[in-house]
């Protein structure tokens, strides 16, 4: 089967998430996908929800804090927000959600909202053009 054309394939947003839970408890990427399925068809219907395509991609969780990039076409930016904020608890557990941010890519979103640096950089001189200039190389 051919692959669509870049033309008239979906365009997504990605939502960088983060929230709070209790310290002991421990969220799974599959019950935060159950979790905004549910919010969603309660918020918008089976219709809306669809339009929506909200699939969670990752979630990183440290005691009681965590995050989640979450991805939504591009034209249903603020229905997926409003989805996101309408969550209180998973699997019975009480969160939080705050989106802290959308992006065009996975990487932006994790590197600008989330301050998870997908590899070290280092700032050294170089010389460029009979100058010393001032570089920053990063790991790729």
């Amino acid at each position: 089967m051919k692959h669509l054309p870049k033309h008239l394939r979906p365009r997504y947003r990605y939502l960088a998430v983060t929230f709070e839970t209790p310290p002991d408890s421990q969220l799974s990427r599959h019950d935060l996908q159950a979790a905004l399925w549910e919010s969603s068809r309660a918020l918008l219907g089976d219709a809306g929800s669809a339009q929506l395509d909200l699939r969670v991609l990752g979630v990183n969780q440290a005691g009681a804090e965590g995050s989640a990039v979450i991805r939504c076409r591009r034209n249903e930016v603020d229905r997926a927000r409003a989805v996101v904020t309408c969550l209180s608890s998973i699997t019975g557990t009480p969160m939080r959600p705050t989106v802290r941010g959308v992006s065009g890519t996975v990487r932006g979103c994790e590197e600008k909202y989330l301050s998870r640096a997908t590899g070290g950089s280092e700032e050294r001189t170089v010389a460029f053009a009979n100058a010393d200039r001032r570089a920053v190389s990063r790991a790729a």
